[in-house]
């Protein structure tokens, strides 16, 4: 399994960016999707996922209200508005494999075992 974040950017604080996280095979149906960010000297942190079924939908108290997570047949995006220069970071997607279960999308990064290349997104004025 591959995946790979597109969308990132240079964009000015208040601006609205979209992620898209694409798979090497339809596998959204049976995986759960995280999006996660890392800046410089932090640990990566979970920003938000969504269930296998995607009716589960979760977010870091950092962007709640503020992004929004949704998904299509082939890709799942990251709509995010508003945006901070503390939303300054590379954005990874990853996959975590669960079957016919549809719990809740892990917040740990360890509990994902598929990860894209990261997309950058700075804001800044």
């Amino acid at each position: 399994v591959q995946l790979q974040a597109y969308g990132g950017g240079l964009v000015q604080p208040g601006d609205s960016l979209e992620l898209s996280c694409v798979a090497s095979e339809r596998l959204f149906n049976t995986f759960a999707v995280g999006w996660f960010r890392q800046s410089p000297g932090k640990e990566r942190e979970f920003v938000g996922g969504l269930s296998r079924s995607g009716r589960r939908i979760y977010y870091a108290d950092s962007v709640k209200g503020r992004f929004t997570i949704s998904r299509d047949q082939d890709s799942v995006f990251l709509r995010m508005n508003n945006l901070k220069p503390e939303d300054t970071a590379a954005y990874y997607c990853a996959a975590k494999y669960e079957g016919a279960w549809d719990r809740a999308p892990p917040r740990l990064a360890s509990d994902y075992a598929y990860w894209g290349l990261g997309t950058l997104v700075t804001v800044s004025s």
